[in-house]
């Protein structure tokens, strides 16, 4: 047996020690019973940094095992008594961890087989061998070593933390249990107080919304409505719980400005507010903002309050904001308000049917409603009756300046010729008199028997 223990030079040690994060520098064991080949490899891995030991038998190669850690073995496939391939059987079954590695001199396929089968070898390295090949082929397996070692190791680190859980588990069951009993017990008190809270808060945005209501005469109720049909239209939108509640407060809160407001300023219209009586009533959304803010739990109630009558078109006030920039409450309060507006005589000299304030909500859609809450909110009351004696069918030849469409007039292949709501004069009614007499048809038009778009 020979035995080498080499120092370091600078720049190859700190090499070695990046290449493999081992306690010390890795040992090589070189099996070999031609001394001048255990020569060339002790010169070839010397400045490498490694510590070399050297045998020139397999005997002698497995002793050095039973007395030196090994962290590589080469051994060359032909020597006398045992060849490479039994005597790295016997370093993988007495050492298994060791990498083994082996050298080859002729061309013998079936030893080479039994080598990698049986001692199950990393590698192996014809003779003669590249320096740079063998060198870069020790330093891989030493890389593999240090992976599979540092595996292990945190293998049994993650065992031994495990073993220790399963214990602190088994103790904690019981304590887990009873403390879980306790819990369930407290969440039950807290539940029902909770559930109190709520309760007595919304009792008290609804005293509070009373209020309001006694100054408003003959139009009472105007909130709670406005509230009831909010909430509908907001659940049918599918908003998360909370913000349904917010729009619900929200609505029934959203006149809170108004408890200030004269009597004869409360019961003007709004498209009659003139001077400084239609300067306040545009500030009443800040003012109910201002009394809600104080409140942290209003707070996201406050916004919606501030932006109801703002317009998806942007000419809304007290901001002007565009559609994106409107909260959705705000978008769905402003729909509801209106309804009811419309129908109580708050917003107009006089007070509107069902029928007529959904066709007045679905023809501010896109300018002063957001078109999804307009959906929204055709869905939760319906769409509005069509009266059979608001329209009439009359021949293209029958039509007369001055006459509105009742509705979309289309080709034979579905193109647009005229849209609803159109005033009719000579050069349109010429054009479509001339398209029914090219065509040959008979071209009945609808015509609104209303003069609500005539000129």
């Amino acid at each position: 047996m020979q035995t080498e223990n080499i120092d370091m030079p600078t720049d190859e040690s700190s090499r070695a020690a990046s290449i493999v994060p081992m306690d010390g520098p890795p040992t090589l064991l070189f099996v070999d019973d031609d001394p001048s080949i255990l020569s060339s490899l002790q010169r070839l891995f010397r400045p490498k940094g490694f510590k070399i030991l050297t045998a020139q038998s397999g005997d002698a190669g497995l002793a050095i095992l039973d007395c030196e850690k090994v962290d590589l073995v080469i051994s060359d496939m032909r020597m006398p008594k045992m060849d490479g391939a039994q005597f790295l059987e016997r370093v993988r079954a007495k050492k298994p961890d060791i990498m083994r590695l082996l050298l080859t001199g002729y061309a013998d396929i079936t030893s080479t087989i039994n080598a990698i089968n049986q001692g199950e070898i990393y590698r192996h390295i014809s003779k003669p061998w590249d320096d740079n090949d063998i060198v870069l082929i020790v330093k891989k397996a030493l890389e593999h070593l240090a992976l599979q070692r540092e595996n292990q190791r945190l293998l049994a680190l993650t065992q031994g933390q495990n073993d220790e859980l399963k214990a602190l588990n088994a103790g904690l069951e019981q304590r887990v249990q009873e403390r879980t009993s306790e819990i369930a017990q407290v969440n039950s008190f807290l539940s029902l107080a909770n559930d109190k809270l709520k309760h007595n808060f919304l009792i008290s945005i609804k005293v509070f919304s009373g209020l309001i209501e006694l100054r408003e005469g003959a139009m009472a109720g105007h909130s709670r409505r406005v509230a009831e049909l909010a909430r509908k239209i907001a659940k049918r939108m599918e908003l998360p719980a909370k913000a349904q509640q917010d729009v619900f407060v929200a609505s029934l809160l959203h006149d809170i400005g108004k408890i200030g407001f004269s009597d004869e300023l409360l019961a003007k219209p709004v498209c009659r507010l003139v001077g400084e009586d239609l300067v306040r009533y545009r500030k009443h959304a800040l003012s109910s903002e201002a009394a809600l803010m104080p409140l942290v739990e209003l707070q996201g109630v406050a916004k919606i309050v501030r932006s109801h009558h703002e317009r998806f078109d942007g000419q809304g006030f007290p901001d002007g904001l565009p559609e994106g920039a409107i909260p959705l409450g705000a978008r769905i309060l402003a729909v509801a308000n209106d309804y009811d507006g419309y129908q109580m005589g708050i917003l107009s000299d006089r007070r509107f049917n069902p029928e007529e304030t959904k066709t007045r909500i679905m023809q501010g859609c896109g300018k002063r409603y957001d078109p999804k809450v307009v959906d929204a909110f055709l869905n939760v009351i319906g769409r509005p009756k069509e009266d059979p004696t608001r329209f009439r069918e009359l021949p293209a030849a029958e039509l007369v300046p001055g006459m509105v469409s009742g509705k979309d007039i289309l080709s034979r292949d579905g193109t647009l010729l005229l849209a609803a709501d159109y005033v009719l004069d000579a050069a349109i009614m010429r054009q479509i008199q001339s398209y029914a007499d090219r065509e040959g048809i008979q071209l009945m038009v609808s015509i609104r028997n209303d003069k609500m778009f005539h000129s």
